[in-house]
This record gives structure tokens, sequence and C-alpha cells, in this order.
């Protein structure tokens, strides 16, 4: 092994780490995102969000509200990982009630 090997090694190590993280956190996000659009839809038809609130990362934070005809969700989560590593992630989403379609000027 040539010197510049050698030196070259260690940095590859946390490095490969680094982008391990970045992705397993990406795909957190990911399902952040899932999780509000499957539990905003269903709640604007007038399902029980329950089901799909299994979405959702277990350590998922998921706070539903309704405004008027709008129905609004938000999932918050830490991504998996040791101390500063440890990084929130966070989706909202916005729905209409399915049963305000159609409402407005109606006889």
């Amino acid at each position: 092994m040539t010197a510049e090997a050698a030196v070259v090694l260690p940095v590859l190590v946390p490095f490969r780490l680094a982008l391990v993280w970045a992705l397993m956190a990406e795909s957190a996000q990911i399902q952040c995102v899932e999780a509000v659009r499957a539990i905003a839809r269903q709640d604007s038809q007038g399902a029980t969000v329950e089901s799909a609130k299994r979405v959702a990362l277990r350590s998922a934070k998921v706070a539903v509200s309704r405004e008027g005809d709008l129905v609004r969700v938000a999932v918050e989560a830490a991504t998996p990982g040791p101390g500063v590593l440890n990084v929130r992630l966070w989706a909202d989403a916005v729905a209409l009630a399915e049963e305000a379609v159609g409402a407005v000027g109606e006889p």
C-alpha cells in the first residue's frame, strides 16, 4: 500500500458513513411526505386516520386539524442517528374535505 492510499482510506470511511446517513435521512423524509399525504386524503374522505398513521415513522408525531372545509395534517419525526446526526424532519399537507365539494352554489 502506498502512503497516499494510507492517507485516503481513513477519510473514505467517514465519507461513506455520511452518505449512508444522508440516504437514510432522505428516506425518512419521503416517508413523512407519504404519510402526511395519505392521512390528509383519508381524513378528507371522512375515514379514520389510524391506518394511515402506520405509514409514518414510528417516532413521528402526527397532528390533524380541521379548519372549516380544510383538513390540515402535519408530521414531524427525527432521523435515525446519534446526537448531532439526529435531524428534525417535517411535512405538512392540506386537503379539501369531500363533503364540501359541490356544496358551494347549490340551491
